[in-house]
C-alpha cells in the first residue's frame, strides 16, 4: 500500500524530514504564533528533533500540526486534529513540561487532558503574543550585547534566578545543574544571549530562544532586582530588536503574562504590538 493511501486512511500520523517543507508551510500561516516549531522543524533538517512532530491530514492534505518534546506545542490546530492529539497524547503519558502555543488551541486541549494529567501546577490563559517588524521607537542601550563564553560565570546566575521568579522553581535543582548550564552556554555560544554586564553582574538580559530566518522569538528577559525602577528595560528591549534585526531575522516576537501589566506597557513603547493571545499550562 502506497504512503499516501495510508495517509488517507489514517488522520495523523508522525512527520519524517521528507515532510518538513509541508509543515513549514502550515507553520507559515501565523509564522508568528508558530515561530518555536518552525524552528524545530528547521533543526530536524540537520539533527534529530528531540521528539515528534503530529500531522494531522484531512483528505490527504497536512491541515494541523503537533509538536511533541520537552513542551506539547499545537499548531494550526482544528477542534477534530486537537482530539486526536488529546488522544495521542493520553495513551503516550505525560513526558512534556508544559504545553504551550496559541490559548484557543492550548486550553481546549488541556480541558480534554487535565483529567488524565493533571493537576497543573499552574495555567495562564492569557499571554499577549507581540512582535515588532521595524525598528524600535526608542533608543537602544549601547552596552547591552551578545555575551561570550567569558560571560557564562556571570550569565548563568541571572538565568537561574529569571527562571526561578518566572517559574516558581529552580531549574538547577533536579540534576546539579549540568542540563540547565548547558543551554545557556549553548544559546551563548550561538550569539542568541544578550546582556548589560557592569561591575561584574548582569545588569539587563534577554535570549532568543527561537530562531528561523524569517523571525526570532525572544525569552528570558529580565532586570536585575536590584536596578530596577531605573529605567533600563525599554532601552535594553530596544537593543534586543536592533540586534536581533541586524543579525538574525527582520520579525521579534514574544508572549508575556496577561499580568505583567508593566512589562507589556514596556514593550508596547519599544514597539511591539499584540498580535495573539499564547496559554501556557505548567507541570
Amino acid at each position: 500500500m502506497s504512503e499516501d493511501a495510508c495517509v488517507l486512511r489514517s488522520s495523523v500520523r508522525v512527520l519524517g524530514r521528507h515532510d518538513v517543507d509541508e509543515a513549514l508551510a502550515l507553520c507559515g500561516r501565523d509564522l508568528v504564533a508558530n515561530l518555536f516549531v518552525a524552528s524545530r522543524l528547521y533543526s530536524s533538517r540537520q539533527r534529530g528533533a528531540g521528539g515528534e512532530f503530529w500531522g494531522w491530514y484531512d483528505g490527504g492534505e497536512l491541515r494541523s500540526l503537533c509538536w511533541s518534546g520537552a513542551n506539547l506545542v499545537p499548531v494550526e490546530a482544528t477542534p477534530e486534529a486537537l482530539d486526536v492529539f488529546a488522544d495521542r497524547a493520553r495513551r503516550q503519558g505525560r513526558q512534556c513540561s508544559s504545553i504551550v502555543g496559541p490559548a484557543d488551541a492550548v486550553l481546549p486541549l488541556w480541558e480534554q487532558l487535565e483529567p488524565f494529567w493533571g493537576p497543573a501546577r499552574d495555567v495562564r490563559d492569557e499571554q499577549p503574543l507581540m512582535a515588532i517588524d521595524g525598528p524600535p521607537v526608542v533608543p537602544a542601550d549601547p552596552l547591552v550585547r551578545q555575551t561570550t563564553p567569558e560571560d557564562l560565570p556571570v550569565v548563568t546566575p541571572a538565568c537561574v534566578a529569571m527562571f526561578t521568579e518566572e517559574v516558581g522553581y529552580s531549574p538547577v535543582a533536579a540534576d546539579g545543574g549540568a542540563l540547565y548550564h548547558a543551554q545557556v552556554a549553548g544559546l551563548v555560544s550561538a550569539g542568541r544571549s544578550l546582556a548589560r554586564i557592569e561591575n561584574g553582574e548582569v545588569v539587563f538580559k534577554a535570549e532568543l530562544g527561537s530562531v528561523i530566518p524569517e523571525g526570532a522569538q525572544v525569552q528570558g528577559v529580565w532586570v536585575n532586582p536590584k536596578y530596577r525602577g531605573h529605567g533600563l528595560a525599554e532601552p535594553g528591549m530596544a537593543a534586543v530588536v536592533r540586534i536581533v534585526r541586524a543579525r538574525f531575522a527582520p520579525s521579534v516576537s514574544l508572549y508575556v503574562n496577561g499580568y505583567n501589566v508593566r512589562a507589556i506597557r514596556t514593550y508596547e513603547r519599544v514597539g511591539f504590538r499584540r498580535v495573539g493571545t499564547f496559554a501556557t499550562v505548567l507541570f
